[in-house]
């Protein structure tokens, strides 16, 4: 599964270049008795299985060894405090971090608690296991490392990288089945353009996402576009 972000895209030409390393580890070379399991039914009754404790403990043990006993572990889990950009920032200045993908019912709470784990969700919903969810932390992470993106500019524009939604794109062809672009990207005034985008992103914020603003440290600028995109829905909403 993990070889769509070892061998593709942005995190596979990061691992490529030797920017950043994902080493996968299979949890059954620590499994119990002859089949290596790693699984068990719940105590208690009830449907699916549970991850067992001592194979998960080994394995992080291992790892602390090798990378220092204080290296993160992050347990991937819809009952985990949800990603935001501000922890991916973060991460992304880590040496080191464990991911451990729960499957089934999850995992023996025992086995958090004794490796320390962080619960973190990618939002609420559920996923056959937690792998996917991994590699959605692992591409945030990756592209925010330096070096990894070609255009450092990039990440600076990204939706959240400053509180806000990113505003609307075009490209080539100018005009396709009768719509055209905006004429101030054709304009080559820069400023204008600048002042375009940062209310196009202020405006989709607002209309998409208004809890973003709740938090968000706008400037005096900022704070004016939007009073002024506030006060056009208004006019706009009058009969």
């Amino acid at each position: 599964m993990f070889s769509a972000v070892k061998e593709f895209g942005v995190t596979g030409r990061a691992i490529k270049n030797g920017l950043v390393t994902v080493d996968v580890i299979d949890l059954r070379q620590f499994g119990q008795g002859n089949y290596r399991q790693i699984d068990d039914r719940p105590f208690g009754g009830g449907p699916g299985m549970v991850m067992l404790a001592e194979p998960i403990i080994q394995c992080v043990s291992q790892l602390k060894r090798k990378y220092g006993d204080e290296i993160p572990v992050m347990y991937l889990s819809p009952q985990g405090r949800r990603l935001e950009q501000k922890q991916i920032n973060q991460f992304s200045n880590l040496s080191h971090f464990i991911l451990l993908c729960g499957r089934y019912e999850g995992v023996d709470q025992r086995a958090l608690d004794i490796i320390r784990a962080q619960e973190w969700s990618i939002g609420d919903y559920v996923l056959s296991g937690g792998e996917l969810a991994a590699m959605v932390l692992i591409d945030a992470v990756v592209r925010q490392i330096d070096g990894v993106l070609g255009n450092c500019e990039s990440i600076h524009n990204d939706s959240f990288a400053n509180g806000l939604l990113d505003c609307v794109h075009y490209t080539r062809p100018q005009s396709i089945r009768g719509r055209s672009i905006p004429d101030v990207l054709l304009s080559g005034d820069h400023v204008s353009i600048e002042q375009w985008r940062l209310k196009q992103s202020i405006s989709r914020t607002w209309e998409r996402r208004p809890d973003l603003l709740e938090n968000a440290e706008l400037d005096e600028q900022q704070k004016q576009i939007l009073e002024e995109i506030q006060n056009e829905q208004r006019v706009m909403e009058k009969p």
